[in-house]
């Protein structure tokens, strides 16, 4: 398949074989099939060299944020980082990085996989994986990006006196993945004691052999060795990177001695009120806070477009997936603008611009300096997180999902949402709940437009629509690109005014069940909860 991306990547660019091409792995290993992360790199990069494509082919594993840091850094023409990133064991993949850093959008993405259909006979020499190792063409850019990448993160540290004589202890754990050695890093470059590893984990296990699946957002029960580390060593946050260290999961421990476990969403409120109150400590006499941005996926809390109002900035939205976040992010770069944080709910966090994909390194380092400033104002990152609703209204979001086999079934779900009092006609309340506005991406129509066109890009492909409902509620149902799922995504944002919270908690509930009754019709569809 990785013809195809040569074959295209030399229609786009003639200076393809000067300027080169970034090729990463993590530490997946199919023992079953001998076919590893490392062995698929070692192809992928043997296609290019057989084609006397300069290659920058990291001699060990990296973060998947390191891929696309390494293209800007070296100017390549794209880059390829071999993973399956928490998905389970006998998965592997990969991700393609475009020359401005960002992962693949449309068109690019379509344009590949045509190429890859017309290339199914492999070229000649393009199997001799040992051409990693000969070829003059091969270079290894681990020391020179490892060193960049860890002195940019500087940029983003604001309190390196407070982090050198905290008390505060962290833990880290990697998952069984990558992160462990960048991680250590990124705390000595903010001037902090290296986290403490969790040894059973620290190091790579294809096998993944802690964990009943290598994903940090499953909360606290894959997170349980490093809970009982911390509570041993008396640390008060862990901070756990799933295996290509690229989403990062946090917890903290309360005042009765049990363990919260951030949602997606919570670290969201918690880094954008940080990064905004850094800008604003450091910023210029005449900086303006009209050029700074923050940017969500559609299906992520509102709470940073809560803040933004308040303080001025500005706040966008994109489809969701990172690889949009990245390529909008770089526009309004190129156009004067600053960006201080984006997110998407699955825990994948950009702290500053260096690099324009969610990195868990980054991100792990930032909730530590967090802490430790909270710490010397005498409080917790949790008690941090209700000021910050205190202040700029409570958001209170549920994720969740159905499975669903029949894709007939799920088609039929959404055209009845399109068609649902009478043709081309969508509903206008939920059970007791008035929706105000709906917008269906799938189709690219946006009540609340004075067009009645989205500004999304239309996303045919895939199922999305969002309600939003009189009473402050938002809700999306979607289909998951990569799984058998309808995903639910329900958010309360409320006022500042309205603090109670109990309230506003029981009111999603019934919003979601009338969602799920109304709209989804679980038993009349034959979908299977989520075992909870």
């Amino acid at each position: 398949s990785f013809q195809g991306i040569y074959k295209y990547l030399e229609r786009c660019f003639s200076d393809f074989k000067q300027r080169g091409f970034v090729v990463g792995y993590d530490t997946r290993g199919q023992v079953t099939s001998n076919c590893s992360s490392k062995k698929l790199a070692k192809l992928t990069a043997a296609v290019l060299l057989a084609k006397d494509v300069p290659v920058y082919f990291f001699s060990t594993y990296v973060p998947t944020p390191f891929v696309p840091y390494a293209v800007q850094q070296l100017k390549a023409v794209a880059g390829v980082m071999i993973t399956a990133s928490h998905n389970r064991k006998e998965d592997n993949g990969y991700k393609v990085y475009w020359e401005n850093g960002a992962q693949i959008t449309s068109p690019h993405d379509k344009e590949i996989i045509k190429c890859i259909e017309e290339c199914v006979e492999p070229w000649n020499g393009s199997w001799n994986e040992n051409l990693v190792d000969t070829s003059p063409l091969r270079q290894d850019p681990l020391k020179k990006i490892c060193d960049c990448y860890m002195e940019d993160l500087k940029k983003i540290c604001y309190h390196r006196e407070l982090n050198m004589q905290t008390n505060l202890k962290f833990v880290h754990t990697s998952f069984h993945g990558v992160g462990h050695d960048y991680v250590q890093l990124a705390f000595k470059a903010f001037g902090f004691q290296p986290p403490i590893p969790v040894p059973e984990q620290k190091d790579p296990d294809p096998d993944f052999s802690t964990v009943k699946c290598p994903n940090p957002e499953e909360g606290e029960s894959v997170l349980e060795l490093s809970l009982r580390l911390a509570e041993k060593e008396n640390a008060k946050v862990v901070v756990a990177t799933d295996p290509d260290a690229d989403r990062l999961a946090v917890a903290e421990q309360q005042e009765n001695g049990c363990w919260k476990v951030f949602t997606g969403n919570e670290l969201a409120a918690l880094f954008g009120w940080w990064m905004f109150s850094c800008w604003k400590e450091n910023c210029s006499e005449n900086a303006d806070v009209k050029n700074v941005y923050m940017l969500a996926t559609t299906v992520s809390s509102k709470i940073l477009r809560a803040i933004a109002l308040k303080e001025g900035f500005h706040f966008e939205e994109t489809l969701p997936g990172f690889k949009w976040i990245g390529s909008r992010v770089k526009d309004l770069l190129d156009n004067g603008k600053e960006v201080l944080f984006a997110f998407e709910e699955s825990i994948g966090f950009m702290c500053g611009t260096s690099v324009l994909d969610k990195d868990g390194v980054s991100a792990a380092v930032v909730i530590a300096e967090m802490a430790t400033y909270l710490e010397g104002k005498n409080l917790t990152l949790a008690q941090k997180l209700i000021e910050i609703y205190e202040t700029y209204g409570y958001h209170i979001s549920k994720t969740s999902y159905f499975l669903c086999y029949d894709p007939p079934t799920i088609k039929r779900i959404f055209e009845k949402l399109r068609n649902f009092d009478s043709p081309q006609s969508y509903p206008k309340f939920c059970g007791i709940y008035n929706i105000l506005h709906v917008r269906d991406i799938t189709t690219g129509y946006d009540s609340s437009q004075p067009n009645k066109k989205s500004v999304l890009p239309v996303s045919k492909s895939s199922q999305m629509i969002t309600f939003t409902f009189q009473n402050g509620c938002v809700a999306t149902l979607r289909t998951s690109g990569t799984e058998p799922k309808i995903k639910y995504y329900a958010e309360m944002c409320a006022l500042p005014e309205q603090s109670d919270r109990s309230v506003l908690e029981e009111e999603l509930q019934k919003l979601i069940e009338a969602l799920i009754e109304n709209f989804l019709e679980p038993d009349k569809n034959g979908l299977i909860w989520r075992s909870a």
